[in-house]
């Protein structure tokens, strides 16, 4: 049914070499030896090229010459309309209404033709169904898919090609079309070789059909990993991942958090949540000393979410600390308060203190200070010193 070799043949023609990056940090925070298959640095940013093109390539003249459509929130969509260019179609691609904009942008700019529609992803698609019947359009499935399964699975045979003994593979999932592909194409393989998915928490539609035997519909799908956020997941891949997934794990946002910011701060790279769920995963492992690959499966971020992350997971981190003081209403005060900081070593970012906003109390007043530190344990450091010398902490 698949033949991956010449998937490759055909995907090669287009894509950027993703080599195997082993992860010293990684790796020692799980114990095991953890290389990242980094498909955020592919061309159009994510591991979606693959597939799309795969299928792009299969189609005949007469389905080709229609035109083709597809639904995505974003990598999909670039792959295809990426293919199209190259391959000379005419493309047309739904996109739910709150897609960042640098996947909207990056679309266009391969000329194709963007619609956006609906508050999720299965809203769109069905618009993207309903336009296909009305001007004929040829339907691209993002994921629900022989073709373009096979398209994805391509980067389990770079994988073993680059790494002769591998262990375990952890991939990200949300409609399932990349873990169906990798894990087929690794069983294909080596049974031995074991295929970890993993998912959002409250996207965990895969685990839950696995569970259950038949494929759910989940309610109130709801993560900061966009790309994953799929409530239902399709019937093929469902199909293949019951009998070649070994086992599943959900992450939560926090757990996300962290990974995004270990891995700009230790390996400079960028990746979007929904790329970075096998590296949340990890902590998570069961096993030591294993050869893990984990697949970093796209980068394409907006810069304003970019920082936003950045800025929550230095909360979560405890790098940034805000702490709330009672003060006496008296001058001196706050200048005291700030010097027995100081000398915790604690970076001031910010101060916000209204001698009017509590003027009903008279005698004293709240200081919201937001800290720079270096972790949770200094964080709570400072708290001590700071209620140790009679300060009231809120």
């Amino acid at each position: 049914m698949f033949d991956f070799k010449k998937a490759k043949e055909r995907v090669d023609e287009v894509i950027n070499p993703t080599h195997l990056i082993y992860s010293e940090v990684f790796s020692d925070s799980s114990n095991n030896n953890v290389y990242i298959k980094p498909e955020n640095l592919q061309k159009t940013g994510s591991f979606k090229l693959r597939g799309a093109y795969n299928k792009l390539s299969k189609l005949d003249k007469e389905s080709a010459d229609k035109g083709i459509i597809t639904a995505s929130a974003g990598n999909h969509a670039q792959g295809v309309a990426f293919s199209a260019q190259k391959l000379g179609m005419k493309a047309v691609i739904c996109m739910p209404e709150h897609t960042p904009m640098i996947k909207v942008d990056g679309t266009l700019k391969y000329g194709a033709e963007v619609v956006l529609h609906g508050a999720s992803f299965d809203e769109c698609k069905d618009h993207a169904l309903k336009l296909a019947e009305e001007k004929g359009y040829t339907f691209i499935p993002p994921f629900d898919d022989l073709d373009v399964i096979e398209g994805q699975g391509t980067i389990g045979l770079e994988i073993v090609e680059e790494l002769k003994y591998v262990d375990y593979v952890l991939v990200p999932v949300g409609g399932g079309g990349l873990i169906s592909g990798v894990a087929k194409c690794l069983k294909q393989i080596s049974p031995l070789i074991k295929v970890i998915g993993v998912e959002p928490y409250s996207a965990r539609s895969m685990k839950e059909a696995v569970k259950l035997g038949h494929i759910v519909t989940l309610e109130g799908v709801d993560t900061i990993a966009d790309g994953t956020a799929v409530a239902t997941v399709g019937k093929l891949n469902y199909e293949i991942c019951k009998d070649n997934v070994d086992d599943w794990i959900t992450v939560t946002d926090e757990e996300i958090l962290m990974a995004f910011i270990k891995l700009i701060e230790k390996h400079k790279l960028i990746a979007e949540p929904s790329g970075i769920l096998p590296l949340a995963a990890l902590d998570k492992l069961n096993f030591f000393n294993k050869n893990v690959v984990c697949v970093v499966s796209g980068g394409n971020i907006d810069m304003s979410f970019i920082s936003q992350l950045i800025d929550r997971g230095l909360y979560e981190t405890g790098r940034i600390t805000r702490i709330e003081v009672e003060l006496p209403n008296i001058p001196g005060k706050l200048q005291a308060l700030l010097t027995e900081i100081a000398e915790t070593k604690a970076n001031v970012i910010s101060i916000e203190h209204d001698g009017f906003k509590e003027a009903s109390r008279f005698k004293n007043i709240n200081v919201e200070l937001t800290l720079e530190t270096n972790g949770k344990d200094h964080a709570n450091k400072i708290r001590e010193v700071i209620a140790k010398k009679g300060y009231i902490i809120h």
